[in-house]
C-alpha cells in the first residue's frame, strides 16, 4: 500500500516577484541557477561573495540581509550558516514567506525538485528531500523522453486556443487536434495553422506514419526518439521479428497489428501492408510502423514510402541499430580497421545473382568486410559461390545469431569451413561477417566452426 505525501505539488507564480538568496558560495550559486529559469527578480545577499554569479541576471548586495529586505519577497532561500541567515529564517517565518534552507529538510517550508524544463512545460520530481539522487536519475529518464522542441509546441497550443474553440466546437474533436499538435515537436506556427484547418475541415485531420527501427531486439537499444513515438502512436504495425517486449513499449491502449513475415510464410503481402498504413493514416491515426533493425536496411521501407508519397501521407523515418552493427558490438569486431579493412558491405544473399557474388568476392579479397544477412538454409551455398568467384578459403568468418540480444550466440571459422557446411548454428536471425578484420574481434566464447577455427588476434 502506498503512503501519503507530506507535501502537495504545485507551481508557484514568481513572475515579476522578488526571490531572495542568502549566501555567496556554491550552494547559493546552485539555487541561482535553478531560479534563473523563471521570470522572477533575483536578489543575492552576503558580505562575502565567493562564487561567480556574473552569468545570471541578479542583483548582488555585498552585505548582510536586514528585515526590510524581505518585505514583499515571494520566496527565500538560505544557503549559508551565519547570523544573517538565522535572521532571514526568523523574518521569513514571521512574514509568512515560503522558506527553503539548503540541505536542512526539517527547516524547509518547500523543497526544490529536480526540474525538466521545456518552457512553458515543466516537470518537477521531488522525494521530499529524502532521496535527491533518485530524483536526478528519474529526471534524466524524463529528459530523454521529452523532445527538445516540445515547449515550443506548448506555447503554440496556448496561442491557438481561442481560434481552436471558434473552429472546432466538439470537445472530442478539439482533443484530437491537440493530441495531433503536441506530438509533432518540429511544427511551426504556419504548419500548426494548416493542421488546425485540416482538423476543422474533416474533424480528425490526417494522420502520420513513423517508420521506426526497432533495433535487433533488446529494448534498451531502441533510440530515445523511437521510445517517444511509440508512446504517441495510436496503432503499432510491427514485423514478426520485433519482440513482444519492444512492441509493449508503446502506449497501453494503442492497437497492435502484426504483419508478420517469416521465412516461407507471409501473413500480409507487401501490397497489403502498404494499403494498411495508408488507410490508417487517412483515418487520422498516428501509425508506428515498427521494423526490426533499421527500416532502411532490408526493411522494404522504400516501397512503403512510395505508397505514402503517392497517397499524400506525412511520414518520418527513425533509424535503428542494424543487426550487422549489433553483431560487431557483441563480438568487439572492428568491421573497419586501419591497414586491414577500409570499408564494409551490407548485403543479403537471398536472390543474389552471380554478378553480385563475384562483386562481393572481389571486395572481400580487396580487404573490405562483408556483412551478410541470410538464413541458415543458404549460408553454405553462398560461401561456396563466393569461393567459386575467387574469395580465399582461409578468409575469417564470424556468425552471430540473435545479435544484440541477451541470448545471442556466435561461431567462428573460415569461409572454406562454412562452404563445407561445417558450421551448424542455431535457428534465428543471423549475420555472417566475412573478412580479415573479423579475426581482430573477440571470438573467445564463440563455438568452433571446424578444426581450422582462426586464432583471435
Amino acid at each position: 500500500m502506498m503512503g501519503n505525501l507530506n507535501t502537495f505539488p504545485l507551481s508557484f507564480k514568481v513572475k515579476g516577484k522578488r526571490i531572495i538568496i542568502v549566501g555567496g558560495g556554491d550552494e547559493a550559486l546552485n539555487k541561482v541557477r535553478l531560479v534563473s529559469k523563471t521570470t522572477g527578480s533575483i536578489e543575492i545577499y552576503s558580505p562575502v561573495i565567493e562564487s561567480d554569479f556574473s552569468a545570471f541576471d541578479a542583483q548582488i548586495f555585498t552585505r548582510a540581509l536586514t528585515p526590510p529586505d524581505l518585505i514583499g519577497a515571494a520566496l527565500v532561500f538560505v544557503a549559508e550558516e551565519s547570523d544573517a541567515a538565522e535572521l532571514a529564517k526568523v523574518e521569513a517565518r514571521r512574514l509568512g514567506i515560503p522558506l527553503n534552507v539548503v540541505d536542512v529538510p526539517g527547516e524547509c517550508d518547500f523543497y526544490t525538485p529536480s526540474i525538466v524544463e521545456r518552457a512553458p512545460l515543466t516537470v518537477a520530481i521531488s522525494t521530499e528531500g529524502d532521496a535527491p539522487v533518485l530524483a536526478r536519475l528519474v529526471r534524466a529518464q524524463i529528459e530523454a523522453l521529452l523532445a527538445p522542441g516540445i515547449g515550443k509546441i506548448a506555447s503554440l497550443a496556448g496561442g491557438l486556443r481561442q481560434k481552436v474553440e471558434s473552429l472546432i466546437h466538439d470537445g472530442a474533436a478539439r482533443r484530437r487536434f491537440y493530441e495531433d499538435l503536441v506530438t509533432r515537436p518540429e511544427m511551426d506556427r504556419q504548419a500548426a495553422e494548416n493542421l488546425l484547418a485540416a482538423h476543422a475541415a474533416d474533424g480528425s485531420g490526417q494522420g502520420i506514419v513513423w517508420l521506426i527501427g526497432a533495433g535487433p531486439g533488446s529494448e534498451d537499444l531502441l533510440t530515445l526518439r523511437a521510445q517517444r513515438l511509440l508512446q504517441q502512436a495510436d496503432v503499432i504495425v510491427h514485423d514478426q521479428l520485433v519482440p513482444a517486449a519492444v512492441v509493449e513499449m508503446g502506449r497501453r491502449d494503442a492497437e497492435q497489428i502484426c504483419v508478420g513475415k517469416a521465412r516461407g510464410h507471409h501473413s500480409f503481402s507487401q501490397a497489403q501492408i502498404n494499403a494498411l498504413i495508408v488507410r490508417l493514416a487517412k483515418e487520422g491515426k498516428k501509425v508506428a510502423r515498427l521494423k526490426s533493425g533499421d527500416p532502411m536496411v532490408f526493411g522494404r521501407a522504400g516501397e512503403e514510402i512510395a505508397a505514402l508519397r503517392a497517397a499524400g501521407i506525412d511520414y518520418d523515418i527513425v533509424p535503428g541499430v542494424s543487426a550487422a552493427f549489433a553483431a560487431a558490438a557483441d563480438t568487439a569486431t572492428p568491421i573497419t580497421l586501419r591497414q586491414v579493412s577500409t570499408g564494409f558491405v551490407i548485403a543479403t544473399a537471398h536472390g543474389a545473382e552471380d554478378a553480385d557474388l563475384a562483386h562481393w568476392a572481389a571486395l572481400a579479397q580487396s580487404g573490405l568486410t562483408l556483412s551478410l544477412y541470410m538464413g541458415k538454409a543458404i549460408a553454405a551455398e553462398t560461401a561456396g559461390r563466393l569461393l567459386a568467384h575467387g574469395a580465399a578459403a582461409d578468409l575469417p568468418i564470424g556468425i552471430v545469431v540473435n545479435a544484440g540480444r541477451a541470448d545471442h550466440q556466435s561461431y567462428a571459422g573460415t569461409l572454406g569451413a562454412l562452404a563445407l557446411g561445417a558450421v551448424d548454428f542455431v535457428d534465428g536471425p543471423a549475420v555472417i561477417l566475412v573478412g580479415r578484420a573479423v579475426a581482430h574481434g573477440d571470438w573467445t566464447d564463440a563455438a568452433s566452426a571446424a578444426a581450422d577455427q582462426f586464432k583471435v588476434a
